[in-house]
């Protein structure tokens, strides 16, 4: 029996978000808010972040995920469900949410000046932040958890509560303009929290 392809959704029609990822990212945690906020209608941008690896990066080698997972993707085309972009194209006032994945790219992302950068002018301008696992380590070094409630993974609650944060372990937590939550069994709840704060 042929399947039946549901076409996409309108809840997040003219939004735009951008996901940012280095080296060794949770492969599940770009994968699945892609194809999720995509099939709401929203316009994805995926942005690679080379520096912040190793000193000596081999040659050509792509973004890659923990699990395998190139960037750009060689089982997704470019301009369909996404658009490859760098971090110097993204305008935090042309973008309604930032999206920062976890795995071991926070790590290498907190300390590029130009990201930290980017993650406060979102922030300046209200602009939804969103990031999971070890993705809060980047808002942690970006400087805006302070007095906010927020969730991550086990291994970064000393760090979020010696930042000024108020950890609280539930799946997904939004406070403001910043939604967090703690690992890939926790996505569904992450993405519903970011696509009803997107659709309002």
């Amino acid at each position: 029996m042929p399947v039946k392809r549901v076409g996409p959704g309108e809840r997040l029609k003219g939004r735009r978000v951008a996901i940012i990822a280095a080296n060794e990212f949770e492969d599940i945690e770009l994968l699945y808010p892609l194809i999720r906020l995509s099939e709401e209608g929203a316009e994805v941008a995926v942005v690679p972040i080379m520096r912040g690896s190793h000193p000596r990066p081999v040659a050509q080698k792509p973004v890659t995920g923990r699990y395998g997972t190139p960037i750009p993707f060689g089982f997704l085309r470019d301009g369909e469900r996404h658009v490859i972009m760098k971090l110097d194209e993204i305008d935090p006032k042309e973008f309604d949410a930032l999206i920062i994945p976890g795995g071991f790219s926070p790590d290498r992302l907190r300390v590029i000046p130009e990201v930290l950068k980017l993650v406060r002018e979102f922030h300046e301008e209200g602009k939804l932040i969103a990031a999971i696992c070890h993705g809060p380590q980047v808002l942690i070094s970006a400087g805006i958890v302070k007095g906010r409630r927020m969730t991550c993974y086990e291994a970064v609650k000393d760090d979020l509560v010696n930042a000024g944060a108020i950890y609280v372990d539930e799946p997904a937590v939004k406070d403001g303009n910043i939604i967090t939550a703690r690992v890939p069994d926790d996505l569904p709840e992450f993405c519903r929290l970011i696509i009803d704060s997107l659709s309002r």
